[in-house]
């Protein structure tokens, strides 16, 4: 009866349960680790939106690839099977949640020392805000993610312009509360893999994000956009402008992105021929890290020729061959003349000239030997654990780089920073430099990025060569002097041609970030017809006016057992949505918010 007594009370009950709890049970969540757990979910493209959205449409969408090794096909405007991108922020909003959560049951001298930390969440959120909405629209957000302790199982949805009010007000608080608590915080130190705690590079990413944002806007509230631009090069905080600022990923030495290979190992991603060659010809160092050396290494020539092969034309016409034996390459030699892209016309495959040069693998074959002789996507900078066979003569044994390896990212750059102040600069922004000096910054800063990516991410040929007569990827002395020094990158002409020459470079440097690709040509319709520098060329041999380029993704019809049945209903009826449909003339004129106004694709600026 004593013991029953003692139990009862409720002083003695609070020491039992106490004494009774498993020492090993998480009863306290650490705020420190919840953040590195929303850090390690900050993953924008995982396999499928590389696989189906990347791949499949908006790179050959934009022109940047082909849809398959067969060439772009008549349905290739088509939206097939597709993955969302909105549930990624949802992901991360799980984890800043619960911060919020753990942070309101400590006593507010406590919770203080968490202000910075609970802050570094809104970058990561907004970035993937604007992934989700970009292709969509409207989306939850606010109320998102909030079932857990709020009980919050329908979230509203919120339309673009309020979301973009709400996330810049967001970062503009990060920019405040990182600016003024640099004591008394808790330090995050390793837990942080991006920058390591350090807070004024978060202020600073922070800041620079608020242009993602502003380009945005430039069709829907251009004065908005330019004064955002204005408040972020004067803010205290600065912009990120080097490659120490830049947000290079990378979770662990066992993270390899994802599991399975979005190329297939062989024909997707092929580059388009106009872009490889616009890259080539100005011998600008990332077609080099963009994409990967085609098998026709001089052993490989040598061997078609023993053989009795035909080479493909382009490659025997920048050969030197005298007497059946492969002598060397014309100019501009390795590496240069391992890149070749094929044409992006639908009917292409159906001309025979055209097949036999790009499209029919089969004949490139020495016995059960076959040899690819075509620039694509390079594997090892989308996936970290690809073994690599160097190309050979046949009956030669394999020799493989199969060297695991962590794979590196770069979510967002110092050079997309200069490349949005330089457009923005034109469009009449008072901003401390010329547009000149922003668009020679963004160039010198993404090409000696895609270098880094590179060699983070050990890509074959990098730093060490097969064949003597081959030549390393890694950047070379004076090769960005000299790019810079040619004409076609640097601002002159009119305003238009000044825009179109900054758009290109934004449109090469998203090559591994396709959404913003996307988006960048949907707003600025560059590239464009009858470009001297990179045209954008029809992909139907008529020049079909109807072929339509979906301008949003595809958003099926909500079914009526859904909790959120009515809120969607009403939310894509505001945005005069049809649901349901893969039809791309109408997935061509229902834009999203911020893209009404904006030039059709291939147009060119209409500013």
């Amino acid at each position: 009866m004593l013991g029953a007594a003692l139990i009862t009370a409720p002083g003695c009950k609070d020491e039992f349960a106490e004494t009774n709890t498993n020492p090993s049970a998480i009863t306290k969540a650490d705020v420190r680790f919840l953040f590195t757990k929303a850090l390690a979910e900050f993953e924008p493209s995982k396999y499928q939106q590389w696989f189906y959205n990347n791949l499949n449409y908006t790179l050959p969408w934009v022109q940047a690839v082909l849809s398959s090794e067969n060439g772009n096909q008549s349905a290739m405007n088509l939206m097939g099977a597709y993955e969302g991108s909105q549930s990624q922020v949802i992901n991360v909003k799980l984890y800043t949640e619960e911060i919020l959560y753990t942070l309101s049951q400590m006593p507010l001298e406590e919770s203080a020392k968490y202000e910075n930390i609970r802050v570094m969440c809104n970058p990561l959120l907004v970035y993937l805000g604007i992934f989700g909405t970009d292709m969509y629209g409207s989306l939850p957000y606010t109320e998102a993610a909030k079932g857990l302790h709020e009980e919050i199982l329908t979230p509203a949805y919120e339309t673009q312009e309020s979301l973009f009010s709400t996330w810049l007000t967001q970062l503009d608080e990060t920019i405040e509360v990182l600016n003024a608590n640099k004591e008394s915080q808790i330090a995050l130190g390793a837990q942080d893999f991006v920058y390591q705690g350090n807070i004024n590079k978060w202020a600073k990413f922070a800041n620079s994000l608020k242009l993602k944002i502003a380009v945005r806007m430039l069709h829907v509230n251009k004065a908005k956009a330019l004064e955002i631009a204005q408040q972020v090069t004067s803010s205290p905080v600065g912009i990120m402008n080097s490659l120490d600022d830049d947000f290079f990923y990378c979770k662990g030495a066992q993270e390899y992105h994802f599991g399975d290979d979005v190329l297939d190992g062989q024909g997707r991603g092929i580059g388009s021929q106009q872009l490889v060659k616009f890259l080539v010809d100005h011998k600008d160092p990332r077609v080099r890290f963009i994409f990967q050396k085609n098998d026709f290494n001089s052993m490989v020539v040598q061997a078609f020729l023993d053989n009795e092969v035909d080479l493909p034309p382009y490659i025997k016409e920048a050969a030197n061959i005298k007497d059946g034996k492969f002598e060397g390459w014309k100019a501009p030699g390795e590496p240069w003349v391992r890149y070749f892209g094929a044409p992006i016309n639908t009917n292409a495959r159906n001309n025979g000239e055209l097949n036999n040069a790009y499209f029919d693998y089969t004949q490139f074959k020495i016995g059960n030997k076959q040899y690819y002789p075509l620039a694509r996507m390079n594997r090892e900078m989308l996936h970290g654990q690809k073994d690599y066979t160097y190309p050979d003569a046949p009956n030669v044994a394999a020799t493989i780089d199969n060297q695991d390896n962590a794979w590196y990212g770069l979510h967002y750059s110092s050079a997309e920073v200069n490349f949005y102040l330089a457009e923005l600069k034109l469009l009449g922004a008072n901003l401390p430099q010329a547009a000149s000096e922003y668009l020679k910054q963004g160039i010198e800063l993404s090409v000696r990025e895609y270098d880094k990516l590179a060699e983070l991410n050990k890509i074959p040929y990098y730093n060490n060569v097969y064949d003597e007569k081959e030549a390393t990827l890694m950047l070379k002395d004076n090769e960005i002097s000299d790019l810079l020094a040619n004409a076609d990158y640097q601002l002159s002409g009119s305003t238009k041609e000044q825009l179109e020459k900054v758009y290109i470079q934004q449109y090469i440097h998203f090559m591994l970030f396709p959404q913003d690709q996307f988006v960048q040509v949907r707003r600025s319709g560059v590239p464009m017809r009858g470009s001297k520098l990179l045209p954008w060329l029809d992909f139907t041999t008529a020049g079909d006016p109807n072929f339509a380029i979906p301008r949003r993704w595809t958003i099926n019809s909500p079914l009526e057992s859904d909790k959120m049945y009515q809120i969607k209903k009403d939310s894509y009826a505001a945005q005069g949505y049809t649901t349901g449909t893969q039809d791309p003339k109408i997935l061509n004129t229902e834009r999203v918010w911020y893209d009404k106004g904006a030039p059709n694709f291939g147009e060119g600026p209409n500013f």
